[in-house]
Parts: C-alpha cells; sequence; structure tokens
C-alpha cells in the first residue's frame, strides 16, 4: 500500500504500565500512579450527583452540538457558545487544528521540549516542524520562536503551564509575543493546568481572545476536573476561526455521559479551588525534599514536577515502580536524568518522598 512517507517511522503513543502490570510485575497489593498528572482527589461531588441520577440512552447517538455542555462553558467563560470548539480531550482540538492549517510546504514552530501531539500531528499532515529549546529555566525561548516564524508559518504552539517542565509563560511576555506574531499565524495557548495556576502575573486567556484575532486557547476537563476517563477538551476563539475547525470536527465526538459530567463539573468551581489549594501544598512538599536534597528541579504552575537526579531517568523511575510509585521517566520527555511526579494526595507524597529517599540513600 502507498502510505504516506512521513509515517513511515511514526511510532505510536506508549502508555505507560497500568496499576495492574506493576503489581503482577513486583508481587504489590497496592499502587501509587503518579505519571499522567491525572487528579489524585478524583471528581467533584456534584459529577458523581449527576452520574447517579442521570438516565442514559444508550442505543442513540449524543448531541452532536453538546448543546447544553457548549452553553455551559459558554456562560462559565463569558464568551459566546460560536466561540467554543469540543473535543475528545484537547488532543483532538490540537489534531483539528494540525488538519485544518498543516500541510505540506507550510511550517509549524513549537517549543522543545513540550507537549508532543503537536509534534506529532505536524508530522502527520507533512508540515515541516521548527522546535525552539526551551531556556535553562524550563521556559519558552519566545523571541527565538518569533525569530523561527516565516511566511510559511501557519501555527505557533505555545503551552503554558508547559509540559514537561511546568514553567508558564507571564503576561507581559505572553503579550510581548503576540503584538509580534504576524497576521497570517494562528498562536495556540494550551492551558491544560491552567486551574492550577497560582502565579500573580498570570495572564487572562479569555481577555486576550478578545484582543488578539490569531489566538486560539486549548483547555480540558482531564486534569484538575478529574475526568480523564471521560476526554473532554475544547477550544475557545474568535467565530470566524471556530467556523473554520467545526467542519473538520467528527460528528458525535463527546459521548453522552462525557457531556454532562462535564457541564456538571463546572458547576463546582470550590472543588476546583481546594484542588489548587491542595496541589501547591504538595509541591512545597517536594520542593523541600530538593532543597534538602540540593536536587535541581523546576519551579511548577502545574501539578506536577520535574527533578533533576543527575543520573540515567530510568534508573531512578525503576526504582521508585519497584517500590509501588509509578512516576514519569524523564528520558521520554527531553529530560534524560530527571523523573516527572504528578502531585499526589499528602499520604501519597509522603510516601514517594520516603521512597526517593531511600533511593537517595542507598545511591550514596
Amino acid at each position: 500500500m502507498n502510505w504516506k512517507k512521513q509515517i513511515q517511522n511514526l511510532k505510536a503513543y506508549q502508555p505507560g504500565k497500568t496499576i495492574d502490570d506493576v503489581k503482577k510485575l513486583y508481587g504489590l497489593s497496592s499502587i501509587v500512579k503518579l505519571s499522567s498528572n491525572e487528579n489524585p482527589f478524583g471528581f467533584s461531588a456534584k459529577v458523581e450527583e449527576y452520574l447517579k441520577k442521570a438516565e442514559f440512552t444508550y442505543s442513540i447517538y449524543p448531541d452532536g452540538y453538546a448543546n447544553i455542555l457548549r452553553n455551559s462553558l459558554s456562560s462559565h467563560l463569558g464568551v459566546s457558545e460560536k466561540q467554543v470548539i469540543l473535543g475528545n480531550g484537547s488532543d483532538e482540538i490540537i489534531q483539528i487544528i494540525a488538519r485544518g492549517l498543516l500541510q505540506q510546504g507550510a511550517n509549524t514552530v513549537m517549543a522543545s521540549p513540550t507537549f508532543p501531539q503537536y509534534k506529532h500531528n505536524a508530522v502527520i499532515e507533512g508540515a515541516e516542524v521548527r522546535e525552539v529549546v526551551l531556556d535553562e529555566y524550563g521556559r519558552h525561548n519566545l523571541d527565538e520562536m518569533l525569530r523561527a516564524i516565516d511566511e510559511n508559518t501557519t501555527v505557533v504552539w505555545l503551552c503554558s503551564p508547559n509540559n514537561p517542565s511546568g514553567e508558564y509563560i507571564s503576561e507581559k511576555s505572553l503579550t510581548n509575543f503576540l503584538n509580534s506574531v504576524p497576521p497570517h499565524v494562528l498562536t495556540v495557548l494550551d492551558e491544560a493546568y491552567f486551574e492550577y495556576v497560582t502565579a500573580g502575573d498570570y495572564y487572562d486567556a479569555i481577555k486576550l481572545i478578545q484582543k488578539y484575532p490569531r489566538l486560539l486557547v486549548t483547555r480540558t476537563f482531564s486534569k484538575a476536573y478529574g475526568l480523564a476517563g471521560l476526554r473532554v477538551g475544547y477550544g475557545i476563539a474568535n467565530e470566524e476561526i471556530i467556523s473554520k475547525l467545526e467542519p473538520l470536527r467528527e460528528p458525535f465526538n463527546n459521548n453522552i455521559v462525557a457531556q454532562g459530567a462535564a457541564a456538571a463539573a463546572l458547576t463546582d468551581q470550590a472543588f476546583i479551588e481546594s484542588c489548587r489549594l491542595e496541589n501547591r501544598k504538595g509541591m512545597e512538599q517536594y520542593y523541600e525534599l530538593c532543597r534538602e536534597k540540593e536536587l535541581k528541579y523546576f519551579p511548577s504552575q502545574a501539578n506536577f514536577i520535574v527533578i533533576d537526579f543527575g543520573i540515567d531517568g530510568d534508573e531512578v523511575f525503576q526504582h521508585l515502580l519497584s517500590k509501588g510509585y509509578i512516576v514519569r521517566s524523564g528520558k521520554a520527555l527531553g529530560f534524560p536524568t530527571a523523573v516527572r511526579i504528578t502531585i499526589g494526595t499528602p499520604v501519597q507524597n509522603q510516601g514517594l518522598l520516603e521512597a526517593i529517599r531511600d533511593f537517595l540513600n542507598t545511591a550514596d
């Protein structure tokens, strides 16, 4: 068969080990998974209440326009429902953007390392990928990214807070960047971890959309809202951009359970605020360890932290795995001597910190 040449060496996404896999491998009865940046506190009680009371008819298609969720988001964000596009996770929004704007002869600019789906989808569409290495502090090198843009650039990707470094883009830096991006380029601002941010100089992306007509923001219900298993993401932009992207969206891409659960999740912002505060407390537990053991790390505004152990990240990963803690080796993320750890509950964090101290003491 005549496959696209650009997919010949493309690899499928490789998920980490499951909890059952690790239990069997190491003969453990209890496993703590802190590798995929899920919410350790689960989801809102209002979602649970909705799921118990809702009556689903699985034999017919869901609402293809997801009116209830779309209108809930419109009200929550203070934008028109025509400014919102829904996806099967924000991954699908990224895929839709790539399908609409990237092709052979075009190029796209992104940081490195950053969320890999930007590059993955660009490669599939045959576009040139221009990667700009993060600065020494794990931040986007915005000046270099601007220099990488030319007349054939169609999309620039910004991830703030960035996955995997956890660093964010300040309001001043972002507005300076947006003021300099040529009008033929769409800037995509990925805010998957927006709800966890506590930095005082963080921007208001919704206000920026009103000012910058070539800006699109993506967000998700998979992280702070705790609905990763239901796969709901969304994009916000001006009506013109959304109207161009909507025909590329798969019909019925948000299932009937996901639509209602996400709408219910929006009604409990007190839960989100609680998760934000608990996440910040947990982050401080890891900062304290890093200061104590003189380990390098990136200050994070997300719900994870990258810690550099100065040795092969796989070695740290394997040790923690043997103790019943699943984290993410930095070797697959662009930080080969580090691991990325999702912030857990206080008890989960304490247990993992003890396992890390045990590893460091053994290595000494």
